[in-house]
Order: structure tokens, then sequence, then C-alpha cells
């Protein structure tokens, strides 16, 4: 088999595994390429999303699946020399196993042949759901398709669960309507890696998917929920963007909440996403936003999504 075709055959749609790369920490965009996180574990970079791949002796476990396009990219970006590296790196391996943060195309895209090469997907039981389900986008004034079948989690859970593969003790669990309704992490213990998909958003515009669930409460929550699993020296790897330290998401969790402590009294008093950037909720706060309008909005809806918890004199 030719050193190319080992390297794609092994990931499926993906290729994935270790070399020197990496990128400047607070770039706004992101290019092609990979980095060692340490001998066995390896952060792909697509330039769409952050893929994690764990070489094992029983095949790759990847987080996210990015998309074909996008590994396609990733090959095209890479001299001989580090296609050499990878191929020598993929050996025979296949991937047995893919974590997917989310329902969101760039982390499900390649689930379909990877599923056909073998590889169990496994995500949160609303991912499967929101996936199987006709979602409507409201930039695009128009709703996406359900997804191929073939493209479907094969394992779903509702909590938290943990397995070990290859020696590694990797747990995960639920993020509630943080970025969507079917978030989750994937902490690989052993090696104090904490991939957390969209819910950390260093270098974007946070997303609030409130079509299916997600609030700015939510994801105050989940971050919270996020700084308790991890300490001082692991590695954060968000779904886009550089990797994070603890008080890298320790501020963006502070961040949240001061927006949601700004915003929850106005939304109640009836301001829209106008109402409030006038108002300079996002003012004064520790980084700028490449729309803020829209970012207010989805945290307007939201916030209505979820009236309940607003104030007890709200019906």
């Amino acid at each position: 088999m030719r050193r190319r075709e080992l390297l794609t055959g092994a990931l499926g749609a993906f290729a994935t595994a270790a070399t020197g790369l990496a990128w400047p920490r607070r770039a706004a965009a992101q290019q092609p390429g990979l980095t060692a996180l340490n001998p066995r574990l390896s952060l792909v970079t697509t330039g769409g999303t952050n893929v994690l791949a764990l070489v094992t002796a029983d095949g790759f476990v990847l987080v996210d699946s990015g998309t074909p396009e996008q590994s396609s990219a990733l090959l095209a970006s890479l001299t001989p020399l580090e296609r050499e590296a990878l191929a020598e790196r993929a050996g025979e391996r296949r991937v047995a196993k893919v974590f997917n943060t989310h329902y969101h195309l760039q982390n499900t895209g390649a689930n379909e042949p990877l599923r056909q090469r073998g590889a169990a997907i496994i995500a949160h039981e609303n991912t499967r759901i929101w996936m199987a389900t006709p979602v409507w986008n409201p930039s695009k004034d128009r709703y996406s398709q359900p997804r191929p079948k073939a493209a479907h989690p094969t394992e779903t859970f509702r909590t938290d669960a943990s397995m070990t593969v290859g020696g590694e003790r990797i747990d995960y669990g639920y993020l509630l309507e943080a970025h969507t309704s079917g978030d989750i992490y994937v902490y690989f213990r052993t090696s104090n890696v904490l991939a957390v998909g969209d819910v950390a958003s260093p270098v974007r515009d946070p997303e609030l998917d409130y079509f299916t669930g997600a609030w700015i409460g939510g994801r105050a929550d989940a971050l919270a929920k996020l700084l308790k699993l991890c300490d001082a020296s692991t590695t954060i790897v968000p779904g886009f963007g550089p990797v994070m330290t603890r008080a890298d998401l320790q501020a963006e969790r502070d961040l949240m909440k001061t927006i949601y402590d700004r915003a929850v009294d106005r939304i109640r008093q009836g301001d829209d996403a106008g109402d409030m950037l006038e108002a300079g909720v996002l003012k004064g706060l520790p980084r700028t936003w490449n729309d803020p309008r829209k970012f207010l909005y989805d945290v307007q809806k939201g916030l209505w999504a979820h009236h309940n918890k607003l104030n007890p004199n709200v019906v």
C-alpha cells in the first residue's frame, strides 16, 4: 500500500497523528496542522474544527470527526516529510471510536465513512435526535435536512460514563444546554487532556444554539462544571482555536456569568438585542465581538426560552 493510501485509509475519512506543528496562541483563524500533546495523543487542526486523536493498539479514538473536505485540506497543507511521519505513526490502525461533542456538521461530517469502516460513534442522545430531525436554521431562513442514518451515533448516553481504552481512562459526560442541548466533554484522564467542544470559544464569538435549547445560563453552568473536572496542569481543547489553560476557562466562565447578570433583568423588562447593545451590556469586557448584535440576539432568545429562570414574577 502506498504511503498516502495508508495514511488516509488508517483514519477512514480523517487523517491524524503527531508532528511538531503549532499555531499562534490567540490567532483569529487557524490553519490545518498537527500538534503532539503527548506521545499518544495528538491535536489535529482542520481549519474548521479541532479533532483529538488517541493512538491505541486497537485503533484510534477521535473526539469529533471533522469533514472529508477538511481532511483533504489538512493533507494538502503538509509537506512530504510530514506526510511520511504521519504514515509511520498511523501504521495499519483504523479508527475504533469517535466521540461527537454535539451534532453540528463540522463535528460530525465524517461520521458516515468512519462508521462504514467499523468505528463506533458515541454521542449524547440529544445529538442523535438533532441529527435525525429537520432543524430550523434562522441565519439561512430554512430547515437543515436530517443527516443520513448511517451518520448517526451508534452508541448514546444521557448523563456521565467512563471507559478505558489502551490504558487511557476516558471520562465523558453531559453539559446541559451550553452550546446545543447535546454537548458533551471528553476527558482523557490519564493524559489530563480535556476536550470541551464548542462550550468554550477562545477566539470566535460564543454560539448559543437557542433553537435546540442552549442559553447563556446553561453555558455558564457548563463551564463551571468543567472547571471542577480539571486542574492547573490540564490541557483544555476547545472545538476551535488554541488550547486553553484552566485559567483561560475560568476567565470565559466569569465572562459568561457577567453577561448573564447584566442581561437577565433587561430581558425580563422587555429589552431586545439592540436595547442591550445600546445600554452597553458588552462594554468593558476583556474581549471584543465579531457580531455583538447576533450574540445578544442569541442571549435574548435563549433567556426567553428559559423565562421561568429569569425571575419569579415572569410568567
